[in-house]
């Protein structure tokens, strides 16, 4: 009977909702930290699990999402282990159901504050570099939003966001100005062809580099070039 019950208990365990987690720490607010965990908690009828280890089961997915995310906006691993210890200690830190909760919430509210006082110091700095690397490397078919995330040690979901904030649009269409710009230049100060243009700005197909050049100018690349007298 009790083994039955206990199976019982473990098959009615729903997983964290880590995807809202995450969505709390990207861009959530401090007031509504407790609200959002406590509903995540409640959805996987965590206070009513009897066991420890399936608590504290459901804890780790939490922790993890908030390690991850302190990660990716710069907390090394010594300032967070010094906060809230690491996975091994949290069964030492969190006995009762209260107390875990409790410790996750502290622990989402710092990663909150943590992110907000990113932002607010190194935002532009972070975008700013983004846009030299892309300005360095917009000719290399492979550039990809998360080489340039890699490149500025972000995670592509955080780098995206603080990119469209702060350019007023979003990676793809960045880049795309970029090498549409620079084949302009390029077809104004040059004879090259326009396949070796568009080969030059990073572009596999010719025919592509011209539908998006005329939606970006109005014009063919061949056209731009032929109406271009000084430059």
């Amino acid at each position: 009977m009790q083994e039955a019950l206990q199976r019982e208990t473990i098959c009615d365990i729903k997983r964290p909702d880590t995807f809202r987690i995450k969505e709390l720490l990207h861009s959530g607010s401090l007031s509504s930290c407790g609200e959002v965990l406590e509903e995540v908690l409640e959805q996987t009828g965590f206070y009513n699990v009897r066991s420890f280890m399936i608590r504290l089961y459901i804890c780790m997915d939490i922790f993890v999402a908030a390690r991850e995310f302190s990660k990716d906006i710069g907390i090394s691993d010594e300032e967070f282990a010094g906060r809230f210890g690491t996975v091994r200690d949290m069964e030492k830190r969190m006995i009762g159901a209260k107390k875990m909760a409790e410790y996750l919430q502290e622990t989402l509210s710092q990663c909150i504050i943590w992110r907000a006082s990113s932002v607010k110091d190194s935002t532009s700095e972070t975008v700013e570099k983004a846009k030299t690397y892309i300005d360095r490397n917009y000719k290399d078919y492979d550039i990809s939003l998360k080489t340039v995330a890699d490149s500025v040690g972000l995670s592509p979901a955080y780098l995206s966001g603080l990119f469209k904030k702060e350019v007023g649009k979003n990676f793809s269409d960045y880049l795309t100005e970029v090498r549409i710009n620079k084949a302009k230049d390029l077809l104004c100060r040059t004879s090259k062809m326009v396949y070796e243009v568009a080969y030059e700005v990073g572009f596999h197909d010719y025919k592509y580099f011209s539908q998006i050049f005329k939606k970006h100018t109005g014009q063919t690349p061949r056209q731009f070039q032929n109406s271009v007298n000084v430059c």
